[in-house]
């Protein structure tokens, strides 16, 4: 069944890092990472497509950065800034179709049949939002348009950066079909390993596997749902409220991690990323949540709640390391996946107006 909706998949390219070389024209060219320092400590962030080139990538460490490119520039971030980059441009991008749902600084949903429900239309309207946010702000972006936000998010990512990938209605399967299974959101390095040992290494391979095939793998509902997303089918409406109960960040790892410090280090991390989504909605969390998910699949979460409201990197992530210690008094171990959230949301400042 061919759907009559397309939506669009915007992701702002290396959006930190781009920002970065807006405000710092000396910096264009250079191989650039917002995050960590010239002294091998901390994470990545970002980084920007001249240093992608050698291999960086957000969560590396940067030791390795280095290691690989000498010669990169590290800048620390500017979470202010990038807020205030974001705003201007899901300002612009709700000029052109006020339909969104901003799951991000830097990415989000758009309904572009909810300006015209003609879909030979999509791919000029797709065009003007990429218009829009360069001439607002300078800033390129990559969209993906498809019939369901799978496929519009996988279609986003191929042709980065300021691309525009277009899956016409009732090709989604098709186009899925050759990409590596690691391409569908929602499989992590565990899931991608079971699925290769079978030789499942395409997303249409696993689109084709049976019913008993795919429990043998990959089971429950978790296996349900992956298998209709690598065929194309994605029934998620866009979530158009303002209202979140929680905003959240989760890492699935390539392995398995014991190391406390590297742990610290993710949730610091994550933590800053859900400050900069607090600042961009201008509220505070009274209420912060540590997951942490072991090889077995089992999960354990531990929660604080303060008695007032915070929306810093800082204070999100002295609690959130703090309930990591928690949730792993009694099991240490190694852990395949960590997460930090805040809820309790409220409103905690009046941004200004930009």
């Amino acid at each position: 069944m061919v759907s009559s909706i397309v939506i669009a998949h915007l992701d702002l390219d290396a959006f930190f890092a781009a920002v970065e070389e807006l405000e710092h024209p000396e910096l264009r060219g250079k191989p650039l990472v917002v995050g960590g320092d010239p002294k091998g400590r901390g994470v990545v962030a970002t980084a920007n497509y001249a240093a992608r080139r050698f291999g960086i990538r957000s969560a590396m460490s940067s030791a390795e950065a280095l290691r690989r490119c000498p010669a990169v520039v590290f800048v620390p971030p500017h979470m202010a800034l990038y807020v205030e980059y974001s705003r201007a441009v899901w300002r612009t991008v709700r000029e052109v179709v006020p339909v969104v749902e901003q799951v991000g600084i830097d990415e989000g949903y758009l309904e572009l049949t909810s300006v015209d429900p003609d879909p030979r239309k999509a791919r000029a309207l797709a065009e003007a939002v990429q218009a829009a946010v360069r001439a607002s702000t300078s800033l390129s972006c990559s969209l993906g348009v498809a019939s369901c936000k799978v496929v519009a998010k996988v279609a986003s990512d191929r042709r980065k950066p300021g691309g525009l990938t277009v899956v016409p209605p009732g090709k989604e399967a098709a186009f899925l079909a050759p990409l590596d299974v690691r391409a569908l959101p929602g499989i992590g390095p565990r899931a991608e390993e079971r699925l290769l040992a079978s030789g499942i290494t395409t997303v249409g391979a696993l689109a084709a596997l049976d019913d008993d095939a795919l429990r043998g793998l990959i089971g429950g509902k978790v296996g349900a749902m992956l298998r209709d997303r690598a065929r194309g089918i994605d029934p998620r409406p866009l979530e158009t409220s303002v209202e979140r109960i929680s905003i959240g960040h989760e890492e699935t790892f390539e392995r398995d991690i014991t190391d406390r410090a590297v742990l610290y280090a993710e949730l610091r991390r994550m933590s800053a990323r859900v400050a900069v989504r607090l600042a961009t909605r201008g509220d505070a969390a009274r209420t912060v949540t540590t997951k942490v998910r072991y090889p077995d699949f089992s999960i354990r979460s531990r929660s604080v709640t303060l008695p007032a409201g915070i929306d810093s990197a800082d204070e999100i992530a002295e609690h959130a390391c703090s309930l990591l210690d928690r949730a792993l008094g009694d099991r240490p171990g190694a852990l395949r996946l960590v997460g930090v959230s805040v809820s309790s949301l409220e409103p905690f400042r009046q941004l200004p107006l930009a």
